[in-house]
């Protein structure tokens, strides 16, 4: 897990996105330890039915890609995760990313590595080549797309690969988990490895076409818009029938583009265009 090189003791502030996911996946962590307890039996059951299981998902379980990465079946696994989600997102909020630009980053990050997972799956059954069924869990997907994000926009930072006192530029760290990813593409956990994969490329995808405020600024400012050109539609369509009237009536009107009414023996027509 890396660490800012100037300040390598400490993590970031725990507010905005970075307080919220981790708020979140602490929630299902300890969740499914009470259901564990209060249901002995089927605990196995249940996490198996939230993570991502390829299989599962092809015969309906289709909620699996929205649930798998809240679930974090060993203590070590969630600490470390947690961990490093809480500096990548701190970090990112930092550099003045908004919250929502940084949850849209994780979330289509976690989607990106569920899609991946279950197009080398689809594949590999078409071609008749089996892949170890390893489900998938947690939100190792989301952390990878952070990563690769953080080292493309700032891969010059230098960060600290703790507990060794080694410092490494932001850009050489996301290549390092990179090539680990590829070199697992040849051993059993291939599926795996190919999901984070897919993860990150989703992330830079998303830093690349997202704007920077938010999908939800983005959905707000369309919507607007989109309500905008309603009314002068509206405008326009009214301006036209008016139009038509007044030629019923023997006069004769003319309205712009944007439907508002010229006046051309006005004297005052420019101060009011």
């Amino acid at each position: 897990m890396a660490r800012i090189g100037s300040s390598p003791f400490a993590f970031p502030d725990f507010r905005g996105a970075t307080r919220r996911l981790i708020l979140v996946n602490l929630a299902t962590y300890f969740g499914l330890l009470i259901a564990g307890l209060a249901f002995r039996e089927r605990a196995g059951d249940l996490v198996i039915q939230l993570g991502l299981v390829p299989s599962l998902f092809l015969h309906g379980s289709f909620w699996q890609p929205l649930t798998y990465s809240f679930i974090h079946p060993s203590l070590l696994g969630t600490l470390f995760e947690l961990l490093s989600l809480w500096f990548l997102a701190g970090f990112l909020e930092m550099q003045q990313h908004t919250a929502n630009w940084v949850i849209g980053l994780y979330a289509v990050s976690v989607l990106g590595t569920a899609a991946s997972a279950l197009a080398i799956y689809a594949v590999s059954s078409t071609l008749g080549y089996s892949l170890a069924p390893i489900p998938l869990y947690g939100c190792f997907g989301g952390i990878f797309g952070m990563l690769a994000a953080i080292g493309l926009l700032y891969g010059d930072v230098q960060f600290m690969m703790f507990p060794l006192p080694i410092g490494i530029k932001a850009r050489y760290l996301a290549v390092i988990y990179a090539l680990i990813s590829v070199a697992m593409l040849f051993g059993e956990e291939r599926m795996y490895a190919f999901a984070e994969l897919g993860g990150a490329l989703v992330g830079l995808l998303w830093i690349q076409m997202a704007p920077r405020r938010g999908v939800s600024f983005m959905l707000s400012e369309s919507w607007y818009g989109l309500r905008n050109r309603y009314y002068r539609w509206k405008r326009r369509r009214a301006a036209r029938k008016f139009e038509v009237y007044m030629r019923s009536q023997g006069r004769t009107v003319r309205f712009d583009g944007q439907g508002r009414q010229i006046d051309e023996d006005s004297d005052d027509k420019k101060r009011w265009n």
